[in-house]
């Protein structure tokens, strides 16, 4: 069946989200003082300090399948493969050219889709009100995503719909726990344990 698809309106007005920021000139005057050894840095350096840091968190979070743990245990986040959505997931550029409304199949991903997950809840220290806390991906993280993720889809977590991501969570933690006894245990060469004495 095909259905009729209606060109969006790329000059109809838009409705942008507020956006509320930390970094200003009154965050990097209270860093300064409490470390007055970095009193040469400017609200530019501390940015793109910032902007590296949180690059290498998000590469790692794409070449690692589990993902990374954030410092100061603000949570966990990491890349997962879900099933196709139940709702028509319309493929806007096929669609234009041709006039129709056409669904996205993701042939080269098995037609599975990549999500961004984050979550707080298997952090080993629960802070305040860390329910409210919710995570947006950037640009650049979420193209990042859109270009490793057709080439190595089966390298990533499965995650089903109505599963809470803790499971998935503890499971890779304890995997990690058991490697690196494994990678680190010395066994003594003078131990037996049938001697009892």
């Amino acid at each position: 069946m095909i259905k009729e698809f209606k060109k969006p309106d790329l000059n109809a007005p838009r409705c942008r989200e507020k956006v509320h920021t930390v970094l200003n000139k009154k965050f990097v005057e209270e860093f300064v003082e409490k470390h007055p050894q970095y009193k040469n840095l400017d609200i530019s350096d501390v940015r793109k300090i910032l902007n590296s840091f949180h690059t290498k968190l998000w590469e790692h979070a794409i070449n690692n399948r589990d993902g990374v743990e954030l410092p100061e245990s603000l949570g966990f986040l990491f890349i997962g493969t879900c099933f196709s959505p139940k709702k028509y997931n319309t493929d806007f550029g096929s669609s234009i050219k041709n006039d129709t409304r056409i669904r996205h199949r993701n042939f080269e991903s098995d037609n599975f889709l990549a999500k961004i997950f984050y979550t707080n809840y298997a952090a080993k220290y629960k802070f305040k009100n860390r329910d409210l806390w919710s995570f947006s991906a950037v640009r650049e993280f979420k193209r990042g995503v859109a270009k490793v993720y057709p080439e190595k889809w089966k390298i990533f977590v499965q995650v089903e719909n109505g599963k809470h991501i803790t499971k998935y969570l503890k499971n890779a933690l304890k995997n990690d726990w058991f490697k690196n006894i494994s990678e680190n245990y010395v066994v003594d060469s003078l131990y037996n344990e049938f001697d009892l004495n």
